[in-house]
């Protein structure tokens, strides 16, 4: 009987290290003066610095990016999925106004495909460059059995600072308050398994650069625009859309009216409705149909925010208001 070794039983140990060796220069760009440790070390270091905070608070949030790998997958195009996963857990952050400080990964695989996962890293890194969180470690697991060939799944967790006095929550919003919307880039990551129902896989890899293009990153743009308006609330427009993240941000009495026709809505949307024969509802129940992210603010600040905005090419529109109700959304 031939000896059984656990690279035999599907487990390579020497290429993980060789990945881990591979994607050391992508992390070591996302490293900042916090940073304390290398990649490859049992636990992330990262020395905080509370100077300049009363009473500082960490902000967490871990996500992943759903079946929008399996179209990754089709169409072999890996390099944007890391900056999804990064989007996904760092625009909520960004919700609270919090300052990023770090991010961790985790990708579980059948077998560890080295071009496949560098890309893929590379992606990360891009992300965490751009909103200004330093990669300071994560995991590669490689499970064979649990995964089909070819196939991965990613997990994200970041953290962020803020002072107690400056979060945003929501609490002060009131009736009258506009709820501006900013443009998304597309699709996000949200909605996927709707989508790959509406579309073959020939048509997914024809539409592969709208469906695959990136999550849009909101982190800086958010943080610069706190400096010169007052934010009282913001919602991550993600899965439940509109109906189910807006209702997070209004108080209690109120509820937030939202005009359909306020802006306009990318061709991709009208697409899958169209071809998948989706209700307008659904699909605005589904998806960000355009809005990836909602900020509410008074009527005053307006002018001002979408001047801010515009400054980082994102598109923005006063598409609802605050209203007397029951903490629902009316879509009219």
């Amino acid at each position: 009987m031939k000896k059984l070794t656990y690279k035999k039983a599907g487990v390579d140990t020497k290429k993980a290290e060789r990945l881990v060796g591979e994607i050391k220069g992508l992390v070591k760009k996302t490293k900042k003066g916090a940073v304390l440790s290398d990649i490859g070390a049992f636990g992330g270091l990262f020395g905080i610095d509370v100077r300049g905070f009363k009473r500082p608070v960490l902000v967490s949030s871990t996500d992943g990016v759903g079946t929008k790998l399996m179209i990754a997958k089709t169409c072999n195009k890996h390099n944007t999925v890391g900056i999804d996963l990064v989007a996904m857990c760092a625009n909520d952050v960004a919700t609270t106004g919090a300052q990023p400080l770090f991010f961790l990964d985790y990708i579980s695989t059948g077998k560890i495909k080295l071009k496949v996962l560098k890309d893929v890293v590379g992606g990360i890194s891009r992300a965490c460059r751009e909103t200004g969180y330093a990669l300071i470690g994560g995991e590669t697991a490689e499970m064979p059995d649990m995964y089909a060939p070819g196939s991965y799944d990613l997990a994200g967790f970041c953290v962020g600072i803020i002072d107690k006095g400056d979060i945003i929550n929501g609490k002060r919003v009131k009736i009258s308050d506009i709820i501006l919307g900013i443009a998304s880039s597309g699709l996000h990551s949200n909605g996927f398994s709707l989508v790959r129902r509406v579309f073959t896989k020939k048509e997914q890899k024809g539409l592969q650069a709208e469906l695959l293009k990136p999550t849009r990153l909101y982190v800086m743009p958010l943080l610069q625009l706190a400096k010169v308006v007052d934010i009282k609330g913001i919602a991550h427009i993600t899965g439940g859309a509109f109906s189910g993240k807006i209702p997070r941000i209004i108080p209690k009495g109120l509820a937030a009216l939202i005009g359909r026709k306020s802006w306009p809505v990318p061709r991709i949307f009208k697409t899958i409705q169209e071809k998948g024969n989706v209700s307008e509802d659904e699909m605005y129940r589904v998806f960000n149909m355009g809005i990836g992210m909602v900020v509410v603010l008074s009527a005053k600040d307006v002018k001002k925010a979408q001047a801010r905005l515009k400054k980082f090419n994102m598109k923005s529109w006063a598409i609802g208001e605050v209203v007397k109700g029951k903490g629902e959304v009316k879509l009219i």
